[in-house]
């Protein structure tokens, strides 16, 4: 059964301009190709992305980019060509898949991780920020990045790839005064831009509500629609999740829509999760055939079980 809503969905997407054709095959690559541990052919993957408004040429522009900046490898065999994430490519999505798909915000212990670019130049420091910047830090002053309960796994793993550990010094800090909460809630206000944010996730909510209540409603459902939602829903929470902070609940706004966003994601990838895989293993090639199934882990992502 087609469901109207998730067509008019993926109509929207394919009018929006410009449509960041890269950042979606990532959103694809991420959620999905990884999870089955193969390379795939190009032509299957234009299979599956035609839908959402790309024609091949953007696709295999967008493909070969992505080669270029180290995202993608490319095999050949014949005259096919397979993709699949370099090792980099792998490891920046392991670290916001940490952020994606198991969102677990502890008590603030008070605590801030604060890292000092002291020996770094201009150009480390730009590339230290932007991608720290990912990982939910902010430029408390001009030379500090700090963030509040932070991965530390993914700060240790992001400093040792830029080749940065002997360049920067990080510091532990403890909130003594809680009366300054205040205080550091308008400092976290401004840092980390959350009026601009909560308007996405707000907006995220109104949009992906009726999908939700729709999927549910639904007695039987098209495979090839679940794959597009599980893709839109992924790609477009993706982009608001890697802005956000994951500051802690006493240092955000009444009322944060975050939890929120996470908690409608979750409901509508479990529920479209089996039937997407189901149209990925069929539409999907790699070398050695057909796509295999997902990893053991991928039904725990969203705590599943």
């Amino acid at each position: 059964m087609s469901i109207k809503q998730i067509s008019q969905l993926v109509e929207e997407f394919a009018r929006r301009k410009p449509v960041r054709t890269g950042s979606l095959i990532i959103s694809v690559f991420g959620d999905a190709v990884s999870q089955h541990g193969s390379a795939v052919w190009l032509g299957s993957l234009i299979k599956i992305l035609e839908p959402f408004g790309l024609n091949q040429r953007q696709i295999r522009t967008a493909v070969f980019r992505l080669v270029q900046q180290d995202w993608l490898v490319a095999r050949q065999v014949g005259r096919r060509s397979y993709y699949s994430f370099t090792e980099a490519g792998q490891r920046h999505y392991e670290k916001a898949a940490r952020r994606i798909y198991y969102a677990n915000r502890q008590p603030w212990d008070r605590k801030w991780t604060l890292v000092l670019p002291g020996l770094c130049d201009n150009r480390e420091k730009e590339i230290l920020r932007r991608e720290l910047s990912w990982l939910g830090y902010g430029g408390l002053t001009p030379g500090m990045l700090g963030h509040p309960s932070a991965d530390r796994q993914s700060l240790d793993e992001t400093l040792l790839e830029l080749k940065l550990t002997d360049k920067v010094v990080v510091l532990i800090a403890n909130t003594e005064d809680l009366a300054s909460r205040a205080v550091l809630r308008k400092l976290c206000h401004d840092c980390w831009s959350l009026t601009g944010i909560e308007k996405r996730y707000n907006h995220f909510i109104r949009r992906f509500s009726s999908i939700h209540g729709a999927v549910k409603r639904a007695k039987k459902r098209d495979a090839e629609q679940c794959f597009q939602v599980r893709t839109l829903l992924i790609h477009e929470y993706r982009r608001i999740q890697l802005q956000d902070s994951d500051l802690p609940e006493e240092l955000l706004p009444p009322n944060w829509p975050g939890a929120s966003a996470y908690n409608l994601t979750k409901n509508i990838y479990r529920a479209v999760q089996k039937d997407s895989v189901d149209y990925l293993i069929k539409n999907m090639e790699t070398i050695e055939g057909s796509l295999s199934g997902p990893a053991r882990g991928f039904y725990s992502r969203f705590n599943g079980d």
